[in-house]
């Protein structure tokens, strides 16, 4: 008896799963991320007002010997810090203010807060962005040369110079910097930033010992990790595939290896520069430049808590939004992420 062929059964048709459209699914997760932000900022805002108030009187701080004389400076500077409020009800009037863009008056210039910072904050902001242009291509230059020379000499010069870079602090790398080019060595370069009437990027060559100590400080970091991501996409199979296609190595590793090790490469980027807007505070004292690191030093030297609490929260914020933009732009960079939100 012959074989029956027996056909299966159709299957029932199973519709897709119902899934929230893709514009909705991306607006709550900006949502999302916007409320974690906020959520961020609202807890810094609460740490530094704590550690500000933290540090005793204010007003015996700033007198000095004259606290137990000046008794009408004494009752002008408590009734300016509210100190004769509760600690919870200063806070609140304090972030009310900074809600509404009221970040204080100075207490030792008698200047509105966000008078007296403006400068000092585009200086840091434009120091930060000449740095940030400068190191990308740096460190993404230096991360594919040491991965197209892996275990081999060049990579092993490139690897002991970045270690031994990241090692030293970033005033350490200011002050040699100024000894090679400013004083013992050559005198090619200002050694500090004089402040003038215009801003210090009117005079180029005052910038680049700054710019140099902050992309010395930053670049090892993210030259390391992403040599490692390359190594490791190098490494894949689909890498291989293209090698076996005969596509040269450094096509190879321009157009495929770095592709996929962008991401990395940005989440570290991010986290760098997250870090200058805090970093930035030695490199300018080093180098005497105007921007929010010299004037949060002579800040806290002078007591001025208004300033103090006001560029503590700029920082915190330009931290928040820098990791914000870098998770935006690591999802669309990469296809899976972008299906899993949409779905």
């Amino acid at each position: 008896m012959a074989d029956v062929a027996v056909l299966p059964e159709p299957l029932e048709e199973v519709a897709p799963p119902k899934g929230r459209h893709g514009s909705v699914a991306w607006i709550l997760w900006i949502a999302r991320r916007l409320g974690l932000a906020v959520l961020t900022l609202w807890l810094v805002s609460v740490l530094v007002f704590i550690a500000t108030t933290a540090l005793g009187d204010p007003i015996r701080a700033i007198l000095g010997k004259d606290y137990n004389a000046d008794k009408a400076r004494v009752a002008q500077l408590t009734e300016q810090l509210n100190l004769n409020e509760s600690a919870v009800k200063r806070y609140l009037d304090w972030l009310g203010g900074l809600l509404h863009g009221d970040l204080g008056t100075s207490i030792a210039n008698q200047r509105p807060v966000g008078q007296l910072i403006s400068s000092n904050v585009l200086n840091s902001f434009v120091l930060v962005l000449i740095s940030a242009v400068v190191l990308i291509p740096v460190a993404f230059g230096i991360a594919m040369i040491s991965a197209n020379y892996r275990r081999k000499r060049p990579d092993t010069v490139i690897q002991t110079i970045l270690l031994a870079l990241a090692g030293l602090p970033e005033f350490v790398t200011g002050i040699l910097l100024v000894a090679l080019f400013s004083t013992t060595v050559f005198h090619w370069l200002p050694a500090v930033t004089i402040a003038g009437a215009g801003h210090p990027w009117d005079q180029p060559s005052v910038m680049v010992l700054p710019v140099a100590t902050l992309v010395l400080a930053v670049a090892p970091y993210v030259s390391r990790i992403v040599r490692s991501t390359l190594l490791e996409v190098l490494d894949s199979d689909y890498v291989e595939l293209a090698r076996l296609k005969g596509i040269p190595e450094k096509v190879v590793l321009r157009k495929h290896a770095l592709l996929n090790a962008v991401v990395p490469g940005i989440q570290v980027v991010s986290l760098q520069l997250a870090w200058l807007a805090g970093g930035v505070v030695f490199v300018e004292t080093v180098f005497n430049y105007p921007g929010i690191g010299a004037l949060l030093v002579d800040s806290v030297r002078n007591h001025d808590i208004p300033v103090v609490q006001a560029l503590s929260m700029i920082i915190a914020g330009v931290y928040v939004v820098v990791n914000l933009i870098a998770d935006l732009l690591s999802i669309l960079l990469t296809p899976r992420s972008r299906t899993a939100i949409s779905s």
